[in-house]
């Protein structure tokens, strides 16, 4: 790999102080089980419900994602660093590991939902757009199950960061 040239270091540290909810995107199928933790998520339209889904090409989950071509955006919420760090590979911890614990329903929807997201959207890739290192996915929503009081878990300057849900206000 290459050095950086000034502007992605300059870039990168911008982003850094861009605050990002974190997401296990997690997929099931003909394909395999796979599953990755990504800060670059975001609604598109709810005419039609859709999500935005950025995926680094170089990840192992990359391919078996796109190719089962359903999947779901677990949003995690405070207290689940742990297992956003999991799903970053951070931790080594094997794939078949990661979807062993009681906290994941692997068969009612045919990808993985984790039982403790303050949301989960589910859906079926529409459009995969290269550029760069990564795919750009939009996924039309087929399914959102929400949960109360979970509070966020967001990335902010490479750290996690937990927000309660007592101390937000509108």
């Amino acid at each position: 790999m290459s050095e950086l040239t000034r502007t992605q270091r300059d870039f990168r540290t911008a982003m850094a102080n861009l605050s990002a909810a974190v997401n296990v995107v997690t997929t099931g199928g003909p394909h395999g089980l796979a599953g990755m933790t990504v800060s670059a998520a975001c609604s598109v339209t709810d005419s039609p419900p859709t999500v935005l889904v950025c995926v680094n090409r170089s990840s192992r989950s990359h391919d078996v994602l796109v190719a089962n071509g359903r999947l779901c955006v677990n949003v995690l919420g405070a207290g689940q660093e742990e297992l956003a760090m999991h799903f970053a590979g951070a931790t080594r911890v094997p794939t078949a590991e990661r979807f062993a614990s009681a906290g994941w329903d692997l068969d009612t929807e045919g990808v993985p939902v984790l039982r403790g997201a303050s949301a989960s959207v589910i859906g079926r890739i529409v459009t995969e757009q290269p550029h760069g290192s990564h795919s750009v996915l939009f996924v039309a929503v087929d399914k959102v199950l929400t949960r109360e009081g979970s509070g966020a878990l967001v990335y902010f300057q490479r750290r996690f960061h937990a927000l309660g849900a007592a101390g937000l206000s509108a």
